[in-house]
């Protein structure tokens, strides 16, 4: 009889997928397939996240979803495709819309374990992001909230939204700022105080956690596209 497999404790094995928005300004290419399912380089856009994830040991992801919500499931499945396992938040049936992003995380914890998980959003593209197993143990050592990875400002965002501090902590705000990424690992701990089902912004959460020094960051200077307009994601299916 074969044993089953010890995961240590400092692995984080379970993610989360932001997937509810309506994606106003991807229209008309939005208004019959949700952005995360639209094909980036001939897949999926959120398909490369969760082959990501399988390769860096996660195994169990939640996609939080409300907009043609039933397009997930039908080209997703139950995740064994891609050797993970599958399960939905479906804010538009229990809801009637998406949650904005700390509504949506509060309201699928339930769907998760009391422990560490990775959280992106799945219209972003970063092919090349692995989801790091050292930093996952790092954070699960810690007794940050939160660990966020900023990009450099790209031309959308030339402002960018938090710092880093010469120790490794986010920022609220600094001379120079930089873009968050949605790429990041948290605790369940962060979003405890929020309903269930309501809807909640992020931004003003990880503020409020920064002012008290639970907040990491790092910077990322790998691949990565907001695919937030039509233009982009061309661009990215013209560019290999």
């Amino acid at each position: 009889m074969h044993k089953a497999a010890i995961i240590p404790s400092t692995m984080t094995t379970q993610a989360l997928i932001l997937a509810a928005g309506r994606g106003e300004r991807m229209r008309p290419l939005t208004d019959r397939c949700p952005k995360p399912l639209l094909t980036v380089q001939g897949k999926p856009l959120i398909a490369w996240h969760l082959e990501n994830l399988a390769r860096a040991g996660v195994q169990d992801v939640v996609i939080n979803t409300a907009w043609l919500e039933a397009q997930f499931a039908a080209a997703l499945g139950d995740g064994s495709a891609f050797g993970l396992r599958l399960r939905y938040s479906h804010e538009g049936a229990r809801f009637g819309g998406a949650l904005e992003t700390a509504g949506g995380i509060a309201t699928a914890l339930p769907l998760m374990r009391d422990a560490p998980f990775w959280l992106v959003a799945g219209d972003v593209f970063t092919p090349g992001f692995d989801f790091p197993a050292a930093d996952a143990q790092r954070f699960a050592a810690s007794g940050a909230l939160a660990h966020i990875y900023l990009v450099p400002n790209p031309p959308h965002n030339p402002k960018g939204d938090f710092g880093i501090s010469p120790e490794g902590l986010a920022l609220s705000s600094a001379d120079e700022q930089c873009t968050y990424s949605t790429l990041g690992l948290y605790r369940p701990a962060l979003f405890k105080h929020l309903p269930s089902g309501q809807k909640a912004a992020l931004a003003p959460l990880l503020r409020q956690a920064m002012q008290s020094g639970q907040v990491t960051a790092a910077l990322y200077s790998g691949a990565w596209t907001d695919v937030g307009t039509p233009e982009r994601l061309a661009e990215l299916n013209t560019t290999r």
